[in-house]
């Protein structure tokens, strides 16, 4: 198994980050078929398979704000108000996917990325690690 770790900055907003270049770009070293398991090491992120640009990473910001409010009902409450959300996130948003991998590329649908989703705004840099299994 290869492995390796990219640094994101998701800054002191909530983001949706995308990581498929960093991630064709490590899967094209390793050549070859497998999987690719991308993982973020982070209690309060999450790593997300969906369409991105076209609004969605929006909507799913707006729909974990819908889902998990900013507010002060969670009884995790350091950092910033509503940190408690950001704990409960990868519950709905694992931090980790796998894709699988055909010849040194990812075997994505169409319109697929992936992301690194942050809703922790006390956090500006994350760790994505990247694991490429050969068969």
């Amino acid at each position: 198994m290869r492995s390796q770790t990219i640094e994101v900055v998701t800054g002191s907003r909530e983001r949706v980050h995308d990581i498929t270049s960093e991630c064709e770009s490590f899967v094209r070293s390793c050549g070859g078929d497998g999987l690719l398991n991308v993982f973020v090491p982070h209690a309060t992120a999450g790593v997300a398979l969906l369409e991105l640009g076209s609004g969605s990473d929006d909507d799913l910001l707006a729909a974990l704000e819908a889902l998990l409010p900013a507010d002060d009902r969670w009884r995790h409450a350091h950092g910033s108000r509503g940190h408690g959300r950001s704990h409960v996130m990868p519950a709905l948003i694992p931090p980790y996917a796998t894709v699988p991998v055909l010849s040194g590329r990812l075997a994505l649908g169409t319109w697929q990325s992936i992301a690194v989703v942050d809703l922790n705004v006390d956090n500006l840099e994350r760790q994505v690690r990247l694991s490429f299994l050969s068969d």
